[in-house]
């Protein structure tokens, strides 16, 4: 496989990072988060892993910053625990700026 090959994954609600490299998740976590806004899911889970925290403190920079994202909380522990963490997605608005929560 190439690097810069597209890799098709699907769009569910939840997304497992283990397998991508650090430096990869910022942008991909801002792809998943507007394809999960466009599926409508109100909330997805992002497994990020306990580890060193490194790909924790990348995952809630990235939700920090991303408009689609109302909130986030880690996940209880029947969903992970501390080894990943819960998203509340604001309704994707239609025809409008999707920062303009709605």
């Amino acid at each position: 496989m190439k690097e810069d090959e597209i890799i098709e994954y699907p769009i569910e609600d939840s997304i497992d990072l283990h397998t991508f490299r650090p430096n990869e998740v910022k942008d991909l976590l801002h792809d998943y988060l507007e394809a999960a806004g466009e599926k409508g899911f109100e909330e997805v889970r992002i497994i990020h892993g306990k580890g060193s925290g490194v790909l924790r403190r990348i995952v809630h920079s990235a939700l920090k910053a991303h408009p689609l994202v109302r909130s986030f909380r880690e996940a209880g522990s029947e969903s992970g625990g501390w080894g990943a963490t819960i998203a509340v997605l604001r309704k994707k608005a239609h025809g409008r700026n999707a920062s303009n929560p709605g």
